[in-house]
């Protein structure tokens, strides 16, 4: 006889997911599938998170300009797998392209915040990377690096659409070596910068 307090649509989707979840488990684990399956599976997020970075579509200032036009025709870093996206929740790179200002500093982190793992930072112009002219003034950081970490500096005021894609490429070139760990792992990692003679 049915039990009249039992939830049975609760039972049914609980339930048998755990007891599907744990037998499946169970059978990989003494194939040693598993471990096969999370090696080809990890290798093939790698692949498919380098070729399609989603870049935050966020403009600050004057770089912002530069960023826009590496994605015209003329240049289109939609060939390389650079793809801008408007949403957080959809980006996995954030590119900071102009003074970071106090007051915008929050903005920034929530942004940052809110971006799925793996994520990555890159810093476009001076004024991201140090203050640019602004330099040591009373309310503009000096360095988006103060506050979130930078994987990929990109010199110059303002850096050409070239020198964007280049940062991209290294970036790129770090996410192979790296793997997709997630960013407060990576403390110890080195920022790239862009012209730098390896």
């Amino acid at each position: 006889m049915a039990d009249p307090g039992q939830n049975y649509t609760a039972f049914n989707s609980n339930a048998l997911l755990e007891f599907v979840g744990d037998t499946t488990d169970e059978a990989l684990s003494s194939l040693r599938i598993k471990q096969f399956l999370s090696v080809l599976a990890g290798r093939f997020f790698n692949w498919a998170g380098r070729k399609s970075l989603f870049t935050l579509h966020l403009g600050i200032k004057c770089c912002a300009i530069e960023m826009a036009a590496s994605a015209i025709p003329r240049f289109d870093a939609e060939r390389f797998g650079v793809i801008f996206r408007s949403s957080p929740r959809q980006s996995d790179v954030l590119l900071v392209n102009g003074p970071i200002s106090k007051k915008f500093a929050d903005p920034v982190v929530r942004l940052w915040e809110q971006m799925p793992e793996p994520k990555y930072c890159i810093a476009m112009g001076e004024c991201a990377i140090s203050g640019g002219p602004y330099f040591q003034s009373y309310n503009i950081l000096e360095g988006v690096d103060t506050v979130i970490p930078v994987d990929v500096y990109i010199p110059g005021c303002p850096p050409r659409p070239e020198a964007l894609i280049d940062g991209f490429g290294l970036l790129r070139e770090k996410i192979i070596k790296i793997g997709g760990a997630p960013s407060t792992g990576r403390d110890g990692e080195k920022p790239v910068i862009v012209g730098e003679e390896a």
